[in-house]
């Protein structure tokens, strides 16, 4: 597929939670509903003061699990509610979508170059906070199939900057109008539309690769 300037869209950059698992702000959801907490409390703590609130220092590593509890704690607080960063932390991992894991094995076979972008924490197992090592490690192989993986808690960078994302292109030696980038939140969409790459804003896993069938001009189920 070629974008407007006529450069071949042959690289496919994923974000991890949300994207190639299920998104944490469902089971967010159930935990908030179990709790008679609002809908999408979480949410809404984590979209205030979006670039240095608790969640946005411990992608960047900036602070560790148990400083994250307590300033978590304390943002619910000041909302009226009790909820501490440690059960948050305890949700993060989702299910892996295996549809989405094929659609990369077939990239890779067919010579498309495919990488990943996340944000996330140091707390869990793995790059993706499992819960157990047995999750951590189907992870850690998922992650294994890119050509380049960028994680926020390593570089000290997180989406929505668009700096992360041109580290992923430099790193994958492409320019962003080669890029497909598929992400679960609209915010972390725009930088990378800005840069030039066709974003593609993930609702389920089907439509997910649906419209990246669609952005590389492929036949639809080709994976």
């Amino acid at each position: 597929m070629h974008d407007l300037l006529g450069m071949t869209r042959d690289t496919v950059i994923f974000d991890f939670g949300g994207v190639i698992t299920s998104s944490p702000f469902d089971a967010f959801n159930r935990m908030e509903a179990e709790r008679g907490l609002p809908h999408d409390l979480v949410r809404r703590i984590n979209a205030a003061n979006p670039h240095d609130n608790a969640w946005a220092r411990f992608e960047r590593a900036e602070i560790d699990g148990a400083q994250f509890d307590a300033l978590f704690a304390a943002e619910a607080r000041d909302l009226g509610y009790d909820l501490p960063g440690r059960d948050v932390l305890a949700l993060l991992s989702g299910d892996i979508r295996p549809r989405v894991v094929a659609a990369i094995d077939w990239l890779k076979a067919n010579d498309y170059r495919v990488g990943c972008i996340t944000n996330n924490v140091p707390a869990g197992h793995g790059a993706q906070m499992s819960s157990t090592e047995e999750k951590a490690a189907a992870i850690a192989a998922i992650l294994a199939r890119f050509d380049h993986v960028v994680e926020s808690s390593k570089v000290g960078i997180r989406k929505p900057d668009p700096a992360i994302y041109t580290m992923a292109c430099d790193a994958l030696h492409v320019a962003p109008a080669q890029c497909v980038y598929l992400d679960d939140l609209g915010i972390n969409c725009k930088p990378a539309a800005s840069l030039g790459m066709a974003a593609i804003k993930v609702t389920s896993g089907e439509q997910a690769m649906a419209e990246l069938e669609m952005a590389l001009g492929l036949e639809a189920r080709t994976f």
